[in-house]
């Protein structure tokens, strides 16, 4: 370990944090051969008092699914029992253990998460994970999770990868940049070399001690004397690791012929299983003996438990150095040795790489190793199993099937990028309607993902229009899936002209009556320009009169067509864009009383719950809502979890129920993360800024709003953009910066593209206008306000409404519509009740009845005040000194929560409902030992000494 001071140090504290019960991780990462796994075997030396579980990755069995993972927790498995039972099932399906399916790879990954803890009970861990960018996927998603959430469980995790700067789901974890070590360290590493050899291979290594110790041991023994001088060495250094390459492969060819081919075998199995090598190799004419010349040489170990290469570059120099015929041999010999039915997988990927050309039963053996793996969850191994069966497949039909099997579980599994790539590659035309229907979501997906959700929703509705004649089955979920992406732009038109084409399935019903209105205004507009100009994005508009305009006619999500959105919704007025909800009542209590009494799809469920919430149905969007997430909770659907938490948090937010809003939009936040949905990030990161703005957390506020601006804003997703503008303009408005406020929610109007689904903006924009001093732009605002209330007929609308009258109206009436408004306040939305207290309070100041302001400004403060909105705080206390009150803070309803960390406050109010640690654990995705350590560290903090004393604190 010449020259790595830094890096023991570092690995010493891990292993120290361990014994004491803490827990860490650290990825490891440089070029090849710059001493990751030299560092690795230091740690497990180093280990004591540790019980230490590794593996390697290998290249060979990158898309055999959880199998890296398998190999790490073989020492541990009897762990399982102690599991709670949907976990231990969902591990021991992945490992083959029982023939079942896994629902949801969450559900892997807390049970991941739950075998380390648990093991760690027993005696800490010290895990070691090399050469991750060689291990399978799943593998690596389930052990970074965990590695991120570990905390109090007493688990070192040591990950090593090559590459200067890794990317993937290792990405978020600590790492340290192994980099070469000095000349001085260098030269100690070769000894017996002339100095002037030994000055040319340090400059050829460049301070790699692999490289330093491999190309020494390429020189003959007159280069290593000098005496053929240091020319003989190459005049120019090579890049690593190709130079570090051709010197192994310099070793492995000085080896017999015999030995170089059983090489090859083992270099082809990813087992390290010694029988199952030698089996194989026998069926190529190799014996045990011909491996002694390779262990004599140093380039592997045998011993009764396995054979192992000394360094993965020695395997993939004995693999890549064989010539094609030897490799496609040792591919077959280990197949056909490899027969029982545990092996089921690794003999078909044998199989595939042994095959140079079309086969149909080696496809066919790939596709249900493809069905297997994503039944358990796999899909990233499910993908690689289907894409490597389509390049075996002759028959164009069976090809393309296989294709869009393998850009299906690509999505799923997150990689987007190559579920584009694999899209792509998939023969057209499709001949075959029920494959271009499941092909047009797949492209949907990428170009949500990565892309407009208006492009999305176009993909998605045109698929509709090609497969509605001989496939009418697949409408319902083209369309659904279509509305769905629409919604997120903002573009009402849009979502009214995909509804449009069935407006008698129920779920479309509603859009379909209620943005009527924008879908003649846009072809009102398409009849003004000239027929057949160019969209922004080259696609012609169809003509007006079509009695249902092709998703074609709609234009792309630009800048230009952006405007153009705009000034066609601000042509629409609010009077006509609610005159259409009564007509959209009657299909929404159809499809509310399906969800009620029938079982119907989870789509239909969300959509329903969306309609429910723009209608202003507050109450019955939150039973939808809740009943969305607990189907997805119940039934291990996680991969929609994040998007109906985050239905459920806008909810909790129009119902003024914050801090739930807050937990389950963090919640989603985590999710979403997890599974890679950048698309349902950038809107939660939104959500979670209108959230902070509230309680007058700028920094956060703004982080979350930019960081969600930069996705949303140039791929078109406006209601994403809204949402992130309206935070910014609420914080603007809290702190008293009047015009600010007004342009930024001004900008939030016009991203969110209609009346119905700028609603919740209105009140605000009325406010920041009269205190920007400018009442003439608070007027339409207000006026839109009054018709959605009078359409509505929801309380809560109806008092901001009146608030908003009393704002903009005369004196003589101001009180009036005061009153009126603090009488329809929803009872527990004291945000907003605060707000009405508080200009009402203002208003009598002005008018010099000091004494009737006082109790008004001083119920704001302590509203303000219990819900956290600390700028509101501020300006309710100024208003309240200026009318001669003063407000002692020992009174105010001081909420002892605030006194604790993020974590710690989603912890203790889990528990404070009953939940326990494991309970909660699974909800916050930590281990329970995790969870006790938070609770131990808050109980003082709230004063309390156990969590039955909790629900009375927090509900004091």
């Amino acid at each position: 370990m010449q020259g790595r001071d830094a890096e023991l140090r570092r690995i010493e504290l891990m292993l120290d944090d361990a014994l004491r019960g803490e827990s860490g991780a650290l990825l490891l990462h440089g070029e090849a051969g710059i001493g990751k796994t030299a560092l690795l075997e230091h740690a497990a030396a180093r280990a004591q008092g540790l019980r230490v579980l590794r593996v390697e990755g290998i290249e060979s069995e990158m898309e055999l699914g959880f199998s890296g993972l398998h190999q790490l927790f073989l020492p541990v498995l009897q762990v399982l029992d102690r599991l709670p039972a949907p976990q231990a099932q969902a591990l021991r399906s992945v490992f083959g253990l029982v023939d079942a399916p896994v629902r949801d790879r969450l559900t892997v990954a807390l049970a991941a998460l739950s075998v380390l803890a648990e093991a760690a009970a027993d005696m800490p861990l010290l895990c070691l994970v090399d050469d991750v960018q060689w291990l399978d996927q799943p593998s690596v998603d389930v052990l970074a999770f965990a590695a991120r959430r570990l905390r109090a469980e007493g688990v070192a995790m040591l990950f090593a990868a090559r590459g200067d700067s890794p990317g993937g789901t290792a990405r978020a974890l600590p790492r340290l940049h192994v980099t070469g070590i000095d000349r001085t360290a260098a030269a100690a590493l070769l000894p017996g070399l002339a100095p002037p050899v030994a000055e040319r291979i340090i400059d050829q290594a460049h301070g790699n001690p692999l490289a330093l110790r491999e190309l020494s041991a390429a020189l003959t023994p007159a280069q290593r004397s000098g005496q053929l001088g240091p020319l003989a060495l190459p005049e120019a250094p090579s890049a690593l690791p190709s130079r570090l390459q051709e010197a192994l492969a310099e070793r492995i060819h000085r080896l017999p012929e015999a030995t170089r081919r059983i090489l090859a075998v083992a270099a082809a199995d990813d087992t390290g299983d010694l029988a199952a090598v030698l089996a194989a190799a026998a069926r190529t004419g190799g014996s045990v003996d011909d491996l002694a010349p390779a262990e004599r040489a140093g380039l592997l170990a045998v011993s009764g438990a396995g054979l192992r290469f000394r360094h993965p570059l020695v395997r993939f120099a004995a693999y890549r150095g064989a010539p094609l015929a030897e490799r496609i041999a040792a591919h077959r010999a280990l197949a056909e040795t490899l027969d029982g039915a545990g092996h089921a997988h690794r003999r078909a990927w044998h199989l595939a790489a042994a095959a140079t050309g079309p086969d149909e039963r080696v496809a066919a053996e790939l596709e249900r190793v493809a069905e297997w793996a994503g039944s358990r969850q796999a899909m990233a191994s499910a993908s690689a199993a289907y894409e490597r069966a389509a390049q075996l497949t002759a028959d164009p039909a069976l090809r393309a099937r296989r294709l869009i099997g393998a850009a299906q579980r690509a999505s799923e599994a997150g990689q987007d990028e190559r579920c584009g790539a694999l899209a792509d590659q998939v023969p057209q035309p499709l001949q075959d309607p029920g494959m271009a229907a499941d092909f047009a979501r797949v492209r949907a997906v990428v170009e949500l993902g990565f892309g407009s959700p208006a492009r999305a929703a176009r993909i998605l509705a045109e698929g509709a229009d090609a497969t509605a004649a001989e496939r009418p089955d697949k409408l319902p979920v083209l369309l659904t899936d279509a509305v769905h992406a629409a919604f997120a732009t903002g573009d009402a038109a849009l979502i009214a002209q995909i509804a449009a084409r069935a407006p008698a399935l129920p779920v479309l019903a509603v859009p379909s009556h209620a943005f009527a209105d924008t879908a003649a205004t846009r072809r009102e507009d398409g009849d003004a320009a000239a027929d057949g100009d160019a969209t922004a994005d080259g696609v012609s508009a169809a003509p007006a009169a079509s009695a249902v305009p092709t998703v074609s006619a709609v234009p792309a999500v630009s800048a230009v067509s952006a405007v153009s959105a705009v000034s066609a919704v601000s042509a629409v007025s609010a009077v006509s864009a609610v005159s259409a909800v009564s007509n959209a009542r009657q299909p929404l209590a159809e499809l509310v009383a399906d969800c009620d009494r029938t079982e119907v799809s989870l789509m239909d469920r969300l959509m329903t719950g969306h309609y429910c919430h723009l209608l202003a149905d507050h109450a019955t969007a939150h039973r939808v809502a809740s009943a969305a997430v607990a189907h997805c909770r119940d039934r291990g659907v996680g991969g929609w979890l994040p998007t109906t938490l985050h239905l459920l948090a806008q909810v909790e937010l129009a119902l003024g129920r914050r801090d739930d809003a807050r937990s389950h939009a963090t919640e989603a936040l985590r999710l979403a993360d997890y599974y890679d949905l950048h698309h349902r990030v950038a809107h939660l990161r939104a959500l979670l800024a209108v959230l902070a703005a509230a309680r007058g957390e700028e920094d956060r506020t703004r982080e979350l709003a930019d960081r969600a601006l930069e996705y949303t804003r140039p791929r078109g997703v406006g209601r994403g953009t809204s949402d992130a503008l309206w935070a910014l303009g609420l914080l603007d408005l809290g702190s008293g910066q009047g015009q600010r406020a007004l342009d930024r929610l001004a900008a939030a109007r016009d991203a969110a593209g209609h009346p119905l689904m700028a609603r919740h903006l209105l009140p605000d924009l009325v406010e920041a206008a009269v205190r920007a001093g400018r009442p003439e732009r608070a007027q339409a605002p207000a006026e839109a306000l009054a018709a959605c209330a009078d359409a509505l007929r929801q309380p809560a609308i109806g008092a901001q409404s009146r608030r908003c009258r009393a704002l903009i109206g005369p004196d003589t009436r101001a009180e009036e519509h005061y009153l009126a408004a603090l009488d329809l306040h929803p009872a527990d939305d004291g945000f907003e009740r605060a707000r009405t207290e508080l200009l009402y309070g203002e208003w009598l100041r002005r008018q010099r009845r000091k004494l009737d302001a006082r109790d008004r400004l001083r119920a704001a403060l302590e509203r303000f005040d219990r819900v956290g909105a600390r700028p509101w705080v501020r300006r309710a206390r100024t208003e309240l000194r200026a009318a001669g009150g003063h407000h002692d803070p020992a009174l105010a309803a001081d909420s002892p929560i605030a006194r604790l960390s993020p974590q710690e406050r989603e912890v203790v109010r889990l528990a404070a409902t009953g939940a326990t640690n494991r309970e909660i654990a699974t909800q916050l995705l930590l281990s329970p030992r995790t969870v006790g350590h938070h609770l131990y560290r808050a109980f003082p903090k709230l004063g309390i000494g156990s969590r039955t004393q909790l629900a009375d604190l927090l509900n004091g």
